[in-house]
């Protein structure tokens, strides 16, 4: 494995076509996530890696400042960046009640996440899915990017069912005007 990430080392989605790049999902960016695991830029512990490297697929500990008056839900996506594909690859999205102020370890277990917390489809499946990088390719970064929208997030594109929707066709149809917006970046490597 270690010569296929040499091979694709040049190869990485990039930040063009993250969620917090596309013009739906634009705002100001005053909300400040944080981790108790992790702070922006430093390495994911193991723990929170995927169980076939050895990691739990723990979803760590966020926390955030409030979200302003008149946010209905918040919408979290978290992304890796720097996946040897043409876009990032969605480890995670979820819709989170708006009086939440954190999510402990574990919360976003797609089996059984935290009270408030609603589970969609991710790229992987569903639930959050834990770095597992090809090995050899360099550092992925990991982005955790948190929406606060003025209304909620109750419908798909065409007559898909929410919580069977891509998040590749779901987060560009938003409609719900952002309020406010933050993130925070983990980095693994393997």
């Amino acid at each position: 494995m270690t010569v296929l990430g040499r091979l694709l080392k040049n190869r990485r989605a990039g930040e063009t076509h993250m969620a917090w790049n596309l013009p739906n999902l634009r705002g100001p960016e005053l909300l400040t996530l944080t981790s108790r695991n992790f702070r922006d830029g430093d390495t994911l512990p193991l723990e929170h890696g995927a169980k076939n490297i050895g990691g739990d697929d723990l979803s760590p500990h966020l926390a955030w400042t409030p979200p302003p008056p008149g946010t209905a839900q918040l919408l979290l996506v978290v992304e890796d960046i720097d996946v040897p594909l043409t876009k990032p690859a969605v480890h995670c999205l979820a819709l989170i009640d708006p009086a939440a102020d954190h999510l402990g370890p574990g919360a976003l277990n797609g089996r059984q996440p935290a009270t408030g917390v609603r589970i969609l489809r991710s790229t992987i499946g569903r639930g959050y899915h834990g770095p597992a990088p090809v090995k050899g390719h360099g550092p992925h970064r990991y982005t955790f990017q948190l929406f606060a929208l003025a209304t909620p997030v109750d419908t798909a594109p065409g007559s898909t069912p929410l919580d069977r929707a891509r998040p590749r066709a779901l987060l560009p149809a938003i409609t719900a005007p952002v309020l406010d917006r933050g993130r925070l970046t983990g980095v693994y490597e393997r």
